[in-house]
């Protein structure tokens, strides 16, 4: 081979090298961070190509959402309004309370934002537990309605200045929305946030597959150190919650009592369902609907499934040693493959 041939076949490599670096994707970064909200731990995974954290932003954010929603925060809009101080709502409770008031309807008050009062007297809330009687709950029953608030021109109007609202059993689901509208804005199309056990998914991970997630076994573990997994769901698009009785507990005279208060009986759930994950568009409409199947137990929970199409549901409920699962006709789908 001349030395004119050697150059012309240097040339044609050079341009086929730089052809092919011009036609390489992007390479994609995935940043995995972690933090504390809403008493919890949160995690979030998200594909970020400049490798840029942005973990300050979604901190700020979540702090709005607590000094919107959280009871524990004295200055929090929430505990403003359970103390009848005079407050003009943000968008943040307007949404929560929207939410709440329209699962509340649908599951004919298995869910009641109002349930504040008999949350504190069993010991789940932000106020020292008491003495508990039938009449005690009798009592506190005339507080607990969610027909008895309303929202009028940014301002909450309760039938009664006792009544107290508890949005924790959708304040995380709800926090995880506004992370991902965040990332949705940001123009991040794959991205994994988790608080607390809510989760919000998009896309994909970083290895290409559907983001999977977790059901735990209901093993009774206040120390939340077990782990066992009982189902893996992969999902990639919408919102996943799951409620159960098997962390927040105590036992009192060899009797369970768990943080899940029914509304209408006043009284902790008691009933072979133990855990409850609800998958929906959302995870604030995934973080209601789970806490109201705890509620409404396992039969009523499924027909609830059934009836209402935005949500499918996966249960596990106890007979005696065994954990059962059963789920609505649309959760097969998320089921990973086995």
């Amino acid at each position: 081979m001349n030395k004119k041939r050697i150059v012309i076949a240097f040339v044609f490599l050079c341009v086929a090298v730089l052809l092919l670096v011009i036609d390489l994707p992007t390479q994609k970064h995935y940043l995995e961070e972690s933090g504390l909200a809403f008493g919890t731990i949160y995690h979030i995974t998200y594909e970020n190509v400049e490798n840029k954290s942005l973990q300050k932003n979604v901190d700020s954010l979540l702090l709005q959402v607590d000094a919107s929603l959280s009871m524990f925060n004295q200055n929090s809009v929430i505990a403003k309004i359970n103390r009848n101080d005079s407050v003009v709502v943000d968008s943040f409770f307007v949404a929560v309370f929207e939410k709440a008031e329209a699962v509340s309807r649908i599951s004919d008050g298995a869910f009641d934002i109002t349930v504040a009062p008999l949350v504190n007297a069993w010991g789940f809330g932000f106020k020292t537990p008491q003495e508990v009687s039938q009449n005690t709950i009798d009592s506190l029953l005339q507080l607990v309605d969610y027909r008895k608030v309303a929202l009028t021109d940014g301002k909450i109007q309760k039938a009664d200045a006792r009544i107290q609202l508890d949005a924790s059993a959708i304040a995380k689901g709800f926090g995880s929305d506004v992370v991902a509208h965040y990332f949705d804005q940001c123009g991040i199309d794959n991205y994994m946030v988790e608080i607390g056990g809510e989760v919000v998914a998009k896309g994909v991970n970083k290895t290409g597959h559907a983001w999977r997630i977790g059901i735990n076994k209901p093993v009774d573990d206040s120390t939340s150190l077990q782990n066992d997994i009982q189902e893996i769901i992969e999902l990639r698009s919408g919102g996943l919650a799951t409620s159960g009785n098997y962390r927040n507990f105590y036992i009192k005279n060899g009797k369970k009592y768990a943080h899940t208060i029914n509304p209408k009986t006043g009284f902790p759930v008691d009933h072979n369902l133990l855990s409850a994950t609800i998958i929906a568009k959302d995870c604030v409409t995934a973080d209601a609907f789970a806490t109201a199947c705890m509620v409404l137990g396992l039969d009523k929970s499924l027909q609830l499934c059934e009836s209402y199409p935005d949500i499918d549901g996966f249960f596990v409920y106890g007979d005696g040693d065994s954990f059962i699962t059963v789920y609505s006709n649309g959760f097969e789908k998320y089921m990973r493959k086995k």
